[in-house]
């Protein structure tokens, strides 16, 4: 186990994401939860992240002393090698010049922290970001790397095992970061490489085989990645015991509900139930167009019918749900920073308190690209393993302005071409999520020898890491030209495509 203290950074993550890659499995903690999770688990090592904070400030977070007496290699970056420095005796005050961005350094060849590093200066550059700086190191300690600010760029006490990098190891712009971060893991703290998607399958296996015996399992499916391979892992460990229901809302891509169906047959053993609720929708979306409004009024209703459904299921003790990890630490303020609610989440997360039922969570420890693996070591087929993100409320949220029969099938038809075109292309793996939305305004075109006044269809595909931060794909011109004749050709109701270019932030993946 190695802990990762959250401190605030935006890149948090991408540390516990660079451990699970290595083979290592991590977990993200708060300040004040280290001390009572190390006495709980214990830990191999601990990072502390980077964050917005200045040590000179009370309020700031900070360590639990006893954790330095209990002889646990720990790594600081950034603000967790300040307040590292600063907590043990050194000195940390705001530098005169700043550093953010591409920054190269000379780093010691005697520290173990940067052995088999790439050789050339290219492999030496750094990502930093950072306006407070160390200018006074604690006892035992000495400076392993060097930059033109600062001549604390890392800094080590080899007999503690303590390390601290000023810069960020954890991004992509550190080309040698990953090799920094394995040497923490391997060489100092003397860690394993155990954490793999073949032993998390076999250990959760067993603990719901242990956990539910004999009593039913009902779980949502809704076709995405994380319902999918929930439902796989539960109906691997207790095949019939588990009740699949899928609420057609009428609100899916175009042929999911048989696509879910005909998958489902194939490759699992447990029973499906399918509840056609189309028109229920469609009819309680009338005149709503608020966006938050329609995301209430899906959700409300989706966990109505699912309630009604389930209750006919006897003997029933859990819930299943695809919860992630990122889900859990979004849900946890880790550096007690305020959050403010973009939009809300359509999700069966409000099912449990309703139903009295216990929760089933698989996927709890695990980040996307590892439910990912986990499904292709499960054998599921790649087209749903592999699928771009889909939110919950469906094209609800993606038919801006009223919800109609009409409109929805006009959004399926174009959505369809959309991705089949980008998948034509040898484009969709390298998209982190692509789909079209149809906007309430309409325009003059011209079909032939006469006027046309319809609707407007604007396509969005960005490339993320994480879904955190986005950026618009840069499609070819040909390419944008192509999937708009077809789109205008084939879909009656379409008349001028149109496609997004802003990026994640300032607007969201989604339009509403």
């Amino acid at each position: 186990m190695i802990f990762i203290v959250d401190f605030g950074s935006q890149v948090t993550q991408l540390i516990a994401r660079r451990v699970r890659e290595a083979g290592v499995y991590c977990e993200i903690v708060s300040s004040k939860s280290l001390y009572k999770h190390i006495r709980k688990t214990g830990c191999s090592g601990i990072v502390f992240s980077g964050g917005p904070a200045s040590v000179h400030k009370s309020n700031t977070p900070k360590i639990d002393k006893r954790i330095f007496n209990l002889n646990i290699p720990i790594l600081g970056i950034c603000y967790g090698m300040q307040l590292l420095c600063y907590q043990l005796g050194g000195k940390v005050r705001i530098s005169k010049k700043r550093e953010f961005g591409k920054t190269l350094i000379k780093p010691s060849k005697k520290s173990v922290l940067f052995s088999g590093f790439r050789k050339g200066i290219s492999s030496n550059y750094v990502w930093m970001s950072h306006g407070d700086k160390v200018i006074s190191l604690p006892s035992d300690f000495k400076s392993i790397a060097s930059s033109s600010n600062t001549k604390f760029a890392a800094v080590e006490n080899k007999k503690k095992s303590y390390y601290g990098l000023q810069f960020h190891p954890e991004v992509v712009h550190t080309p040698n970061g990953h090799k920094i971060i394995e040497n923490f893991i391997f060489k100092i703290c003397k860690v394993k490489r155990n954490w793999s998607m073949k032993n998390h399958l076999r250990n959760q296996i067993t603990e719901i085989k242990h956990s539910v015996h004999k009593d039913q399992v009902i779980c949502g499916l809704s076709g995405g990645v994380d319902s999918t391979v929930t439902a796989a892992i539960i109906s691997k460990a207790i095949n019939n015991q588990l009740t699949c229901i899928y609420v057609d809302t009428g609100l899916m891509r175009l042929n999911e509900t048989k696509e879910v169906v005909k998958m489902f047959k194939k490759h699992f053993k447990s029973r499906l139930i399918v509840k056609d609720s189309k028109k229920t929708f469609i009819k309680a979306l009338k005149g709503a167009i608020d966006p938050e409004k329609k995301r209430k009024i899906i959700g409300n209703l989706f966990i109505k019918i699912f309630n009604q459904e389930a209750n006919k299921i006897k003997r029933a003790k859990y819930l299943a749900q695809g919860t992630i990890y990122p889900d859990v630490i979004e849900s946890q303020s880790f550096h007690g920073g305020p959050t403010s609610v973009i939009k809300s989440h359509h999700n069966v997360g409000g099912l449990p308190k309703r139903m009295k039922l216990k929760l089933v969570e698989p996927l709890r420890e695990l980040f996307k690209d590892e439910v990912r693996k986990l499904g292709l070591e499960m054998r599921l087929p790649k087209k749903f393993i592999n699928r771009h993100p889909f939110p919950g409320p469906g094209l609800g949220i993606r038919i801006l302005g009223e919800v109609t029969a009409d409109r929805v099938k006009i959004l399926q038809e174009a959505d369809n071409i959309y991705i089949e075109e980008i998948k034509g292309a040898g484009l969709y793996d390298k998209i982190w999520q692509a789909f079209a939305v149809l906007i309430p305004i309409k325009t003059v075109g011209v079909m032939g020898d006469h006027r046309s006044y319809e609707q407007v269809c604007g396509l969005r595909a960005v490339t993320s890491v994480d879904g955190m931060t986005a950026d618009f794909y840069p499609f070819k011109a040909e390419f944008l030209s192509k999937v708009s004749t077809r789109i205008i050709n084939e879909v009656k109701g379409i008349n001028r495509v149109v496609y997004d270019t802003t990026s994640k932030p300032p607007g969201t993946i989604e339009w509403e």
